[in-house]
């Protein structure tokens, strides 16, 4: 069977690989037998490129990666594709997690675990990113705000980014009490604890104290099905590789 190589961008913050490792543990209760393996591509161990030498050595011919990234941006499209490399192995990139319903099911999920209800019409959401130079990236989180806003009871919605686009959290914030919402929730779309996500918190616990914290996304079994949904998709490219 073709191992699964899940690769996540890395964190100096230890609770960001161990979430990830978390979240892999899912997948494998999901798929017993599947070889799935966890990597990164900076600031936790494994690296991505010893991940790749590590199958080639266990004999194996080919592996599918599966980014764990929310969205399709510079890591996806540069940071990958360049470290997925390896002289003896057929290497096949699966698709990025996002968009998929299936991320916005884990981040609603997250909300109601920490006491949002999803028809309390004093509540705003706020939907956090990390935020990308990369505007369709930022656009995706947006969409999902809005049909959050549009389909919820709450008093509204709005998406906000760490770094690199606006809004910034205290921002979105104020659109939200403009909107006439009295109590504010932070909503996550990050897969995993670390530096980003602590600096939107402490950003939104800045302008609103009262703040309702979601944790990030993390082993979901949502988000566990769709790795494996992103894996199976790209299986079938191994396989005509093997047999050209």
């Amino acid at each position: 069977m073709t191992p699964l190589i899940a690769v996540a961008h890395g964190s100096r913050d230890p609770r960001s690989a161990a979430t990830v490792h978390e979240l892999l543990d899912v997948v494998r209760a999901l798929r017993p037998g599947l070889d799935v393996r966890a990597a990164f591509l900076d600031l936790s161990a494994p690296r991505l490129t010893d991940v790749l030498s590590a199958v080639a050595w266990d004999g194996h011919r080919e592996a599918v990666v599966v980014p764990l990234l929310l969205g399709s941006a510079y890591h996806a499209k540069v940071d990958v594709p360049a470290a997925a490399r390896h002289p003896r192995l057929s290497i096949h990139i699966a698709d990025v997690l996002g968009p998929d319903p299936r991320l916005e099911s884990a981040a609603l999920r997250r909300l109601a675990a920490a006491g949002v209800r999803h028809d309390d019409p004093e509540v705003g959401v706020v939907l956090a990113a990390a935020g990308s130079s990369h505007a369709p990236a930022n656009a995706l989180v947006h969409s999902v705000a809005r049909r959050w806003a549009r389909g919820s009871g709450w008093a509204s919605a709005t998406a906000a980014f760490a770094a690199a686009a606006d809004p910034g959290v205290p921002a979105a914030i104020e659109r939200l009490r403009a909107a006439g919402a009295k109590h504010i929730a932070l909503g996550s779309w990050f897969l995993a604890p670390g530096l980003l996500p602590d600096r939107v918190i402490a950003q939104a616990r800045s302008a609103a104290p009262d703040v309702t914290i979601a944790q990030p996304l993390g082993a979901d079994i949502d988000v566990a099905e769709l790795v494996l949904q992103r894996y199976s998709a790209a299986v079938p490219a191994a396989i005509g590789a093997r047999s050209a």
